[in-house]
C-alpha cells in the first residue's frame, strides 16, 4: 500500500509540474491548472486537447484592484 501512495504522489507531482509548464506554453491559468492536475492527474489530458489562448497573456487581477471594485 506504500508503493501505491508514493506513486501516487510522484505521479501528482510531475502531472502539475509539466501543466504548469504547458498551461504557460499555451497562455493559460498556470496556477490553476497546476493545481487541478496535482489533485486530479488526467486533468493534465484535458490540458493538453484544450487549445492555447491567441493574443497577450491573460493577467489576474491584484489584491489591490479587487478590492477597489469591490467598494462601491
Amino acid at each position: 500500500m506504500a508503493k501505491v501512495i508514493a506513486v501516487w504522489g510522484i505521479v501528482a507531482v510531475a502531472s502539475a509540474v509539466l501543466a504548469g509548464i504547458v498551461a504557460g506554453i499555451k497562455r493559460r491559468d498556470h496556477s490553476f491548472w497546476a493545481a487541478w492536475s496535482f489533485l486530479f492527474p488526467p486533468m493534465l489530458l484535458v490540458l493538453l486537447l484544450t487549445p492555447g489562448n491567441k493574443g497577450p497573456r491573460q493577467r489576474r487581477p491584484g489584491i489591490d484592484e479587487l478590492e477597489d471594485r469591490q467598494a462601491f
